[in-house]
């Protein structure tokens, strides 16, 4: 079937989706849960099945209009409920349920089986979950990280002044540092270290926790921020428009109390309104210098979904990519708790549905303009 695809059409082709497409939202799936693996392994990344936040993104698309949403786990029976729905889209809303690069499950097993969706492929869901393979993208790309290096009590009991790697890395800095998994989220099972004298056992910890990988870094003394950026295609004052660059928002500092070394983990302190600042015109170069980090990154790495970056300053101001958040929170704000993605929102007249529904179109245009050939089953539909 050609399908001569028209931008100016999207509304349209929009519309009748609403009642025909069969949408799966699919969370992290619990491997506790009968039924869910063979057998039970380990999950570097701490364990969160992000099922409430599915439930948004559900209800907001339901808001919208489209008729046939379903929310489902992502385990073993997932195959069978994918066929079973007879399911068109997938968005995946997932970290994976356990083993070693978790993240990058799903989307191998849906391109597998043919079933398209929201979200990152295999290989960019791998390299923005692995901190040191994005940080070591990121330097042959010629963008600003913190020095670093990693380590595994398989290479031994680290000697940082007789390790050739460490001293290359770090010349003659002696600290502070941090030390964190390699795989993780939410800021959890990080340490901040003084002295070099320290980093071993810090390095021991972590892999007794998370059996995996730390990375050692040089700790940033500045202001930390973070800043969205999806896609072109965006739904906002009630029209769709195509930018020619990635829609870039939600520029933040976030704000650290005078104890905290990093931003405490949402697991352990709530992301309210007064831990976040959004930058304003008051300092607009730096709020630019953001936009423009983030949408090199989405270029540079051909992403085609929702990243957050995470950045800090050292004590001169200059800017450092910390991490990118395959899996940014979505999670719909309520009076008092807000997510880092949705809060600046409303700079660009948008809500939380209009950001469900930009992401959604943004990658179904992509779809329609590059890959006709693996989503014939939704052409049909229209």
């Amino acid at each position: 079937m050609i399908f001569n695809y028209d931008f100016n059409l999207l509304p349209q082709y929009l519309d009748k989706l609403k009642s025909r497409l069969r949408l799966a939202i699919i969370h992290g799936g619990d491997k506790e849960r009968e039924g869910s693996v063979i057998y039970k392994t380990h999950n570097p990344r701490s364990t969160k099945t992000y099922e409430a936040v599915a439930h948004n993104i559900a209800q907001a698309l339901q808001k919208i209009g489209f008729q046939h949403i379903y929310v489902m786990a992502d385990d073993m029976t997932l195959l069978d409920k994918l066929n079973r729905k007879q399911i068109h889209l997938a968005w995946l809303n997932t970290g994976g349920v356990q083993g070693y690069n978790p993240v990058c499950h799903t989307p191998a097993l849906l391109e597998m089986v043919g079933v398209p969706y929201v979200g990152h492929n295999p290989l960019n869901s791998s390299i923005l979950d692995n901190k040191h393979a994005f940080k070591r993208e990121l330097q042959g790309l010629g963008f600003n990280t913190a020095p670093f290096m990693i380590w595994h009590p398989s290479q031994g009991r680290l000697q940082p002044e007789n390790n050739p790697n460490f001293v290359r890395v770090f010349g003659d800095y002696a600290g502070p540092f941090l030390v964190k998994p390699v795989s993780g989220r939410a800021s959890l099972n990080i340490h901040y270290i003084d002295t070099v004298a320290d980093l071993s056992s810090a390095v021991a910890e972590i892999h007794r926790v998370t059996h995996n990988t730390a990375l050692i870094e040089t700790y940033l003394s500045g202001r930390e921020f973070c800043v969205s950026v999806c896609g072109y295609v965006i739904y906002s004052s009630g029209k769709f428009k195509k930018n020619l660059y990635p829609f870039t928002f939600s520029t933040i500092e976030r704000v650290l109390e005078d104890n905290e070394k990093i931003f405490t983990s949402m697991d352990k302190k709530a992301i309210t309104t007064s831990r976040l600042r959004l930058l304003g015109d008051d300092e607009l170069n730096l709020k630019q210098k953001l936009i423009e980090i983030a949408q090199k990154i989405y270029w540079n790495f051909s992403l085609n979904s929702l990243v957050r970056i995470d950045l800090r300053a050292d004590n001169a101001g200059k800017l450092y990519i910390l991490e990118a958040n395959p899996k940014p929170d979505l999670k719909r704000p309520t009076k008092n708790v807000t997510s880092l993605v949705v809060q600046g929102l409303s700079e660009y007249g948008m809500s939380y549905e209009d950001l469900i529904l930009s992401l959604l179109s943004d990658r179904l245009d992509y779809l329609f303009t590059y890959h006709q050939g693996i989503i014939s089953h939704i052409v049909e539909l229209l």
